[in-house]
């Protein structure tokens, strides 16, 4: 790797071309989650229709998650060496087309395979989100930046929980597929139009001409002690906490006799002003100059999350509705203050060249944590607490409590990133 001088950010972009960049993919990120997660809130009158057990309806977000984890990969290799516009405008149209084709299917397997087809596109998406951004943003701007497009993850949680909630209810769980599908197609026109490639590591004091392969990028990686920590802690942030937001819908529906619109609705507030107002307090922190220090931000993600494993736990284990609803208020907002930060740390523990590697890697730990293993979990336990007779409110909710706690094994993954972050950065771009 070669050395350069720092190039600013206004020499290359002006300041509204880079926030108009960075509003884009936040919206191509809310688009993501609200048809990744909009399952969630329809397992209701899904599992009612088909006949499915919590197995069974936790076997429904497998399909997504599986061919999200295989197609990152070398969805996130071609990320690395193509054009990124067209290849994400490629991918938000195809997902977007397959969530709407959702709406269509008539039985069990037709819906996995539209699934399959929403998780092949969503793989190329958030990478290469991450990618183009980092060339719009220098380092110690990235947790801010990062943190403004990970708005767009409550405003997806909020769009596949309280509007598909609404048009289920109102004309039936297909119909919402197709409300959230439509616009995502729209999007990829507007990304193809409006925003032109960024050349890759124009903002970076590291340079290196060479493309590392993906075996190179899985050395580096491996070498950097706090991209290890940090990845396995933004995923067992989604494991803990996306995780348990899984079946919370269901749980609602079956504890305090909610519709899923009414579920949905509950949710969907909390997702939509305590996950955009924990992004924003988020972006403003990490803006400060205090926080261009990277220790501090994963001081910061560890004493968060930790504090609010405790709600996490309270919802579950309480029988009255309005207490759970105020641990909600507590324990969501947790679920995107990370979101940002998180993959900041990642884009700057890794070269320019590895960037949409790193974030995919980063990813797949995270998905198989929180769309495959944390629902199977969960679906697993509740039909074993059940027994014959079937799961229950009861039986979710003592697999729910099991699941909360492990707020704390992420919590410590960033503690113990902070070790190692100042150099393992230094030797990723250049300059912390």
């Amino acid at each position: 790797m070669a050395s350069k001088a720092p190039i600013q950010a206004d020499s290359v972009a002006t300041l509204g071309q880079r926030w108009y960049v960075l509003i884009i993919m936040m919206l191509v990120y809310a688009i993501s989650i609200a048809d990744r997660y909009v399952l969630s809130t329809l397992l209701g009158p899904i599992s009612k229709e088909l006949n499915l057990s919590d197995s069974g309806a936790a076997s429904l977000g497998i399909p997504l998650a599986l061919f999200y984890v295989l197609m990152g990969i070398p969805l996130s290799w071609l990320c690395d060496r193509t054009n990124r516009r067209n290849l994400l405008a490629a991918s938000v149209a195809a997902w977007s087309l397959m969530t709407a084709l959702t709406g269509f299917t008539r039985g069990y397997w037709d819906l996995l395979l539209a699934r399959v087809g929403v998780g092949i596109g969503e793989a190329g998406g958030t990478p290469a989100c991450n990618s183009i951004l980092a060339d719009y943003f220098p380092a110690d701007r990235r947790s801010m930046a990062m943190t403004v497009f990970a708005l767009g993850a409550p405003i997806g949680a909020w769009l596949g929980s309280d509007l598909a909630g609404y048009v289920s209810t109102s004309y039936g769980w297909r119909s919402a597929f197709l409300v959230l599908g439509i616009p995502g197609i729209i999007l990829a026109g507007i990304i193809m139009l409006t925003i032109k490639e960024p050349k890759r590591g124009r903002l970076d004091v590291v340079a290196d001409e060479s493309t590392p392969t993906i075996m190179e990028t899985l050395k580096f990686l491996w070498s950097q002690k706090s991209a290890v920590h940090a990845m396995w802690a933004s995923g067992l942030s989604a494991f803990w906490g996306w995780g348990l937001m899984w079946f919370t819908p269901l749980f609602l529906q079956r504890s305090y006799g909610l519709d899923e619109g009414e579920a949905g609705s509950l949710l969907g507030l909390i997702y939509l002003v305590g996950g955009i107002g924990a992004s924003l307090i988020t972006a403003y922190v990490v803006a400060r100059p205090a926080y261009t220090d990277p220790r501090k931000i994963a001081r910061l993600l560890a004493v968060v999350t930790a504090i609010a494993t405790v709600p996490s736990f309270l919802a579950y284990y309480t029988y009255d509705l309005n207490v759970a609803t105020v641990m909600w208020w507590l324990f969501i907002p947790a679920i995107y203050f990370y979101i940002g930060p998180a993959f900041a740390l990642c884009q700057n523990l890794a070269a320019p060249k590895m960037r949409a590697m790193a974030v995919a890697i980063s990813l797949l730990v995270a998905n198989v944590l929180n769309l495959i293993i944390a629902p199977a979990i969960v679906g697993g336990l509740s039909d074993f607490f059940a027994g014959p007779n079937g799961a229950d409110a009861e039986s979710l909710r003592l697999a729910q409590l099991i699941l909360a706690p492990t707020g704390l094994w992420a919590a410590w993954h960033y503690w113990r990133a902070e070790k190692y972050i100042v150099e393992d950065q230094k030797r990723a771009i250049g300059y912390v």
